[in-house]
């Protein structure tokens, strides 16, 4: 391999090179350890080197990770942070205490290693996974926080075997890969489930909770639901933060919380994160006090770089993105749109091409007027396409394929008292996150 790349050559190499699953799609996607095994012993099992918190769902799982590696931090643990796929930049994947992976070392990594890439020819995920744990040892952490990239059974992330294995929900994405029911999704993100390990489950649901109670006791592995654990009491939703009061099912005791994640869904993922707490709390390795758990959650998005969930842009017109991409996900989504003050909507909206658009179509809001757009990057769904399929429907909008233009559009036509709403893939919020203006 050619030496003294730039850090732009070394990701052009590493997108040239490597299948990209969340670019291409079902190309870039290979189950199994195996690669990653060979990866990982030719490191010398860097993941052994450290704790790790494994965090695994199909809505929540980025919010959680984020939101357990600030109190971590707050608590004094030197943390890694290990998230796919990302926004801006490839280095927000692999963070130490909120701090990106500096563009140096990621030039070295793929300088140093470039050969054995090229003979393993891993996928995309698994060479950043491989890089992510490298470094996380070198840099000597106490503990890293990793979160699934899919599924969970044959993702390269689960060579692990962590202090606690965290599944926020089931829902319905990826089934071509996953599977086409509730149950099926289940068992395959339960496959992070070690023997004897601590599990918390998000959500209890009828289709799923079984399926984790099922392999929980053959594993031998400690269960808690964490919303049996802990109930909402109110939630008062600022424009940049917000209040929860959560009752402990076992105590009657009831907390406030602050999140600076406003999003009407960080009630699940709170829950999630206070019985993770105290169940990491219970194993002993590290200990987490009230202080360090209250001061993180309040700071999660600030500490950690946490960006596109419900996230505002710009106030007058309000102008909000977020990544929310699958049926569960957009219906939360879409009712706090619902319960935001405005006068007109509209909606900047594109999906990637392998997206099953028959259980998004009823969740979206007949009123608003759409801007369909399209990512550029191979997966996009052609904003053409798209738009017919809406206008078959009876949606009103129209075709800017260009997201920034969508979203330059979308403010030309809106009033002060509006509300744009950015989404439909982390793609779409991704390109509007970089628009300049916002």
């Amino acid at each position: 391999m050619e030496k003294s790349m730039t850090y732009d050559e070394t990701i052009d190499f590493l997108y040239g090179s490597l299948p990209v699953f969340q670019q291409v799609g079902a190309a870039g996607y290979k189950p199994g350890l195996e690669t990653i095994r060979r990866f990982d012993a030719y490191f010398d099992h860097p993941h052994g080197k450290f704790h790790t918190i494994h965090v695994a769902g199909t809505n929540g799982k980025g919010s959680v990770s984020h939101a357990l590696a600030a109190i971590l931090q707050e608590a004094g643990y030197k943390t890694g942070l290990y998230t796919s796929p990302h926004l801006l930049d490839f280095r927000e994947r692999i963070k130490v205490n909120g701090t990106m992976i500096p563009q140096d070392k990621v030039v070295a990594f793929v300088e140093k290693h470039g050969n054995m890439i090229e003979e393993i020819n891993p996928s995309f995920f698994e060479m950043t996974v491989a890089m992510a744990f490298d470094y996380f040892a070198r840099q000597g952490v106490d503990v890293a926080v990793v979160e699934v990239g899919m599924g969970g059974r044959l993702d390269a992330t689960n060579i692990i075997t962590p202090l606690l294995s965290v599944i926020t929900n089931i829902s319905h994405d990826h089934g071509q890969y996953l599977g086409d029911t509730l149950e099926q999704i289940a068992a395959e993100k339960a496959g992070i489930i070690k023997a004897g390990v601590q599990v918390v489950i998000g959500e209890t649901q009828p289709e799923t909770a079984p399926v984790f109670t099922r392999i929980a006791a053959e594993r031998e592995a400690p269960i808690c639901f964490a919303d049996q654990r802990f109930e909402t009491v109110s939630q008062e939703i600022h424009l940049y933060d917000q209040d929860i009061v959560i009752k402990n099912t076992e105590t009657g005791v009831l907390t406030t919380y602050r999140l600076d994640l406003p999003g009407i869904y960080q009630t699940k993922n709170l829950k999630t994160v206070l019985a993770s707490v105290e169940a990491l709390n219970r194993a002993g390795v590290l200990i987490l006090s009230e202080q360090a758990l209250k001061q993180g959650l309040a700071s999660a998005a600030h500490l950690t770089g946490l960006s596109g969930r419900w996230q505002v842009l710009a106030e007058r017109p309000l102008v909000v993105a977020d990544t929310g991409h699958n049926e569960a996900g957009l219906r939360e989504v879409m009712e706090q749109l619902r319960r935001t003050p405005h006068n007109r909507l509209f909606v900047v909206f594109g999906v990637v091409n392998d997206k099953d658009l028959s259980r998004v179509w009823p969740l979206l809001p007949r009123e608003a007027y759409y801007l369909f757009t399209q990512a550029t990057i191979e997966r996009a769904l052609n904003a053409n396409v798209l738009a017919q399929q809406a206008f078959d429907r009876g949606f009103t909008g129209e075709v800017i394929p260009s997201i920034p233009a969508a979203v330059h559009r979308a403010q030309a036509l809106a009033a002060p008292d509006d509300l744009i709403f950015i989404g439909g893939s982390t793609f779409t919020v991704a390109e509007a996150l970089s628009v300049g203006g916002l």
